[in-house]
This record gives C-alpha cells, structure tokens and sequence, in this order.
C-alpha cells in the first residue's frame, strides 16, 4: 500500500476545513448562528488549519515521490 496517497488525501481535507473556517470567521459562508461566523479569533484558526494541511500535503507528496524513486 502506498503511504502517499492517504496523506495526500487527508491534507487536501484538512485544507479544505481551514479555508471553510476562515469564511466562516470573515462572515463569508455558514449559518449565522455558529460560533465561527464573524468571529475574528477562527480567521486566525483557519488560517493555521489550512497551513496544517499545507504542510501535510507536502508531506504526502514527498512521500509518494520517495515511493516512485525506490519501489520495493
């Protein structure tokens, strides 16, 4: 089983809630009675969540690409 692809998958996830969670903290999207909508604190929370899932993208890729290069 390839390790890559699941982490892969799990990063453009994570990515996705961290830009649905700063939408909701700028009172862009969601139901106005969440928590989150037009909170300034989860603008941050987004941001950081979808540098989170950045950087476990970028691990799954790396992952993948060590994969190709020594198959076993």
């Amino acid at each position: 089983m390839k390790a890559g692809k699941p982490i892969i998958g799990l990063g453009i996830v994570v990515i996705m809630l961290g830009i649905v969670f700063y939408l909701q903290g700028q009172s862009i999207v969601g139901p106005e009675s969440s928590f989150m909508y037009s909170n300034p604190q989860w603008i941050t929370n987004g941001q950081w969540i979808a540098i989170v899932g950045i950087m476990i993208l970028a691990t799954g890729i790396a992952i993948s690409k060590i994969n190709l290069r020594h198959p076993k």
